[in-house]
């Protein structure tokens, strides 16, 4: 699995486990909507700034996004 692809599922099943939408995910990392639902569909390749955002809005570490194992432990 390609690192967007990754990123791309941990950060939906950590939205989805918070009860965010993506709109609200967008507000706390200070980004666009569109850009939360574009990562989520491997549209665009997230920076390290983005990364960094997201992961403090989720409050994981930026690891955990990227983490291909991580995804039997994120979900409920």
């Amino acid at each position: 699995m390609e690192a967007r692809e990754i990123l791309a599922r941990n950060l939906r099943i950590l939205r989805r486990v918070r009860g965010w939408s993506q709109e609200e995910l967008a507000d706390r990392a200070e980004i666009d909507r569109t850009y939360v639902s574009a990562l989520e569909r491997c549209i665009y390749a997230a920076s390290v700034d983005v990364l960094d955002r997201l992961a403090a809005a989720l409050s994981v570490d930026v690891a955990a996004l990227l983490d291909a194992d991580a995804a039997e432990s994120l979900e409920p």
